[in-house]
């Protein structure tokens, strides 16, 4: 287990932790946690990136706390991390099922945005085929559907990236 590194001023009160005590605390868990999120997500690089994330939060959130907290705290943001990794897959699997209709990906293209394939609404000069016309109405009937099941916040998270080109953050 991790020992909680307090620091008392006065009697009842815990002072807040150190750039070295954080440090210390950082590295100590760092190989326990990039196990755990291993043994969660079996892939390194991601399970790097998790530990990563875990602990830049804990640096630019959490900082403020009490040495004696941060063992708790850190674990919570790591489980955090790992449980948005298995949404995001888990939104993202969805979506590429539903997009691969759109397009066949050219292996060379790594910016590949199947949303990108629908053209934009012409101004009704140029003719599609029926077929062409009939597919795309429901590619885009099926988005729309699947976008009005979503909670609000995740339906406009997901229009304000896709649609509005916001970042993630």
């Amino acid at each position: 287990g991790i020992a909680p590194i307090i620091r008392r001023t006065s009697p009842g009160t815990c002072a807040l932790a150190t750039r070295q005590e954080i440090s210390a605390f950082l590295a100590d868990v760092e190989r326990r946690a990039f196990k755990h999120a291993m043994f969660a997500v079996c892939d390194e690089d991601t399970a790097l990136d998790i530990v990563q994330e875990a602990m830049l939060r804990l640096t630019e959130k959490y900082a403020d706390r009490p040495a004696g907290e941060l063992p708790l705290v850190f674990q919570r943001i790591l489980q955090n991390a790992i449980h948005d990794h298995f949404r995001r897959s888990k939104v993202r699997s969805a979506w590429t099922v539903l997009l691969s209709a759109l397009g066949a990906r050219d292996d060379k293209d790594d910016d590949f945005d199947p949303l990108e394939a629908i053209p934009a609404k012409s101004d009704g000069n140029d003719k599609a085929e029926p077929s062409e016309q009939l597919e795309q109405r429901q590619v885009m009937a099926a988005i729309e559907e699947s976008l009005a099941r979503l909670p609000a916040r995740q339906r406009e998270a997901f229009l304000l990236r896709y649609w509005e080109e916001f970042d993630v953050a």
